[in-house]
């Protein structure tokens, strides 16, 4: 086997959990992010050719990950995904009885926040917010303009805040 696609494969496997939480932020939920994942895994080992030295892997993928998103949303003739299922808390957030209850409760409100966004705002936060990217690579993932990616994370905010604490800052 070729060094260099074992090396393309490793970097591969080594973002394997930031496409996970980018998946379960498009998905809203373990079982439908595992199955996107594997699917960008597989269409980007299956692709492998297109991709051109010198890009980043990363966006690549996650391109590919949105796409793949999209398809199935369309696929399913929705306009937008609807969250189901139970919302996972991430393990650990708290460590006595009080704080871990009101931290699945806060984590629970943001999660279907999160899942009641238009899915073009929910993906600007999963790749800026949640993953950490810049906006610049944000942009590029997205195929939109970084003035258009600044206004879906200004307006998702907005309405995060609405449904989570009531009121937008500063209103």
């Amino acid at each position: 086997m070729d060094a260099s696609l074992d090396t393309i494969r490793s970097q591969m496997v080594a973002l394997l959990p930031r496409l996970r939480r980018f998946a379960l932020s498009l998905t809203g939920n373990r079982a439908d992010a595992d199955d996107l994942v594997q699917d960008t895994v597989e269409r980007a080992l299956a692709n492998l050719h297109r991709w051109e030295r010198g890009t980043r892997l990363d966006s690549w993928m996650f391109r590919i990950a949105q796409n793949l998103f999209i398809d199935s949303v369309r696929a399913r003739k929705r306009a937008r995904a609807v969250v189901s299922g139970p919302l996972e808390v991430a393990e650990g957030v708290a460590t006595d009885g009080v704080r871990a209850a009101e931290s699945h409760i806060a984590f629970g409100d943001m999660c279907r926040a999160l899942g009641e966004l238009p899915e073009d705002q929910r993906s600007a936060v999963a790749l800026v917010l949640i993953d950490g990217m810049s906006y610049r690579d944000a942009a590029e993932v997205l195929h939109i303009p970084m003035g258009t990616l600044t206004s879906r994370l200004a307006r998702a905010r907005e309405a995060l805040a609405v449904r989570v604490f009531g009121s937008a800052k500063g209103a």
